[in-house]
């Protein structure tokens, strides 16, 4: 299978692993949207990064990064949210880069 689409598989997976929870919790539709849509974005951005570290570490250090600019929007409304997030962002950052590495590279 083209490596692209084995990316955008494995961004709509992390996407729906992630926006799930929130939509069985009837969390704000924008909200659910928007994650999903940051993790369809690193599906397709982590496993084309080869820097000279496992690829779940890649990812992990990848997700957390880019998880700042919606935690700092978040946050402040939410405050309870952080820890979710944060877990997120390590667990799906982590599963994106390892499945990059075994399928992709």
């Amino acid at each position: 299978m083209n490596q692209l689409l084995i990316a955008i598989l494995i961004g709509l997976i992390a996407g729906t692993i992630d926006a799930l929870p929130m939509l069985i919790q009837k969390m704000d539709r924008m909200a659910c949207i928007s994650a999903f849509g940051h993790y369809l974005v690193l599906g397709l951005i982590i496993p084309f990064i080869h820097w000279e570290i496992s690829g779940w570490l890649t990812g992990v250090i990848v997700s957390v990064l880019s998880s700042i600019p919606v935690m700092t929007m978040v946050i402040p409304k939410e405050k309870k949210a952080f820890l979710p997030m944060l877990f997120s962002a390590i667990l799906l950052g982590a599963a994106i880069g390892w499945a990059g590495a075994k399928f992709i590279s």
